[in-house]
């Protein structure tokens, strides 16, 4: 399922609706409507954001034209959501069994390990 993705600027909190790409060769900054997949060399930004970015002197801002809306759940989403749903209440579902396991104690999500050498 996919979250609510976030403005990218520090402190903001608002869900984001733009996602923001420089081409650094054309000193360029191109903000766009939001892109499907977050990218490791862009930026997601909520309206706000995205409207008042200003760029270096000598760079160019190339804008989308209309309004940034947020983008709605897909059924791909709804469907995927219900299944984790339905799965996490079958009532047959394994469970992993707590305490020890073998060959080492279990505390939490922590497993320790007896030492290789004392065996």
């Amino acid at each position: 399922m996919r979250s609510v993705r976030r403005c990218s600027r520090t402190g903001c909190l608002n869900p984001a609706v733009a996602t923001l790409t420089y081409a650094y060769a054309d000193s360029t900054a191109v903000v766009g409507p939001l892109a499907t997949y977050a990218e490791p060399h862009s930026y997601d930004l909520c309206e706000a954001h995205a409207l008042r970015l200003t760029v270096p002197k000598g760079w160019e801002v190339v804008r989308h034209e209309g309004e940034f809306a947020p983008p709605e759940p897909s059924d791909d989403d709804l469907t995927a959501l219900a299944e984790a749903v339905r799965e996490a209440g079958r009532p047959d579902r394994p469970v992993e069994p707590q305490g020890l396991a073998p060959g080492g104690s279990r505390r939490g999500h922590l497993r320790a390990l007896p030492d290789p050498i004392d065996e």
